[in-house]
């Protein structure tokens, strides 16, 4: 019943990936691809690896995520040409 449970996280991650890079808009690609992160850490925890997990949750997610969205309502739509 264990394999059920990381077959799941792994077809989770696996599109979140895809839609994370299939995606036009800058804010909906940088949030599916935080849920990828997560996703991520999900599976290192179902295979024991907790203090990898924890890690890859708080630097992966939470620091890179918040930099990104920040990142991306610093930018314009339009270009200055």
């Amino acid at each position: 019943m264990h394999w059920v449970v990381e077959f799941l996280l792994f077809v989770i991650l696996v599109v979140a990936a895809v839609v994370g890079l299939s995606v036009r808009n800058l804010l909906a690609a940088v949030v599916t691809l935080n849920v990828f992160t997560f996703m991520t850490a999900a599976v290192m925890v179902s295979l024991g690896a907790v203090d990898v997990a924890f890690t890859e949750a708080v630097v992966g997610a939470g620091a890179v995520g918040v930099f990104s969205i920040i990142a991306v309502f610093m930018t314009t739509r339009k270009s200055r040409d």
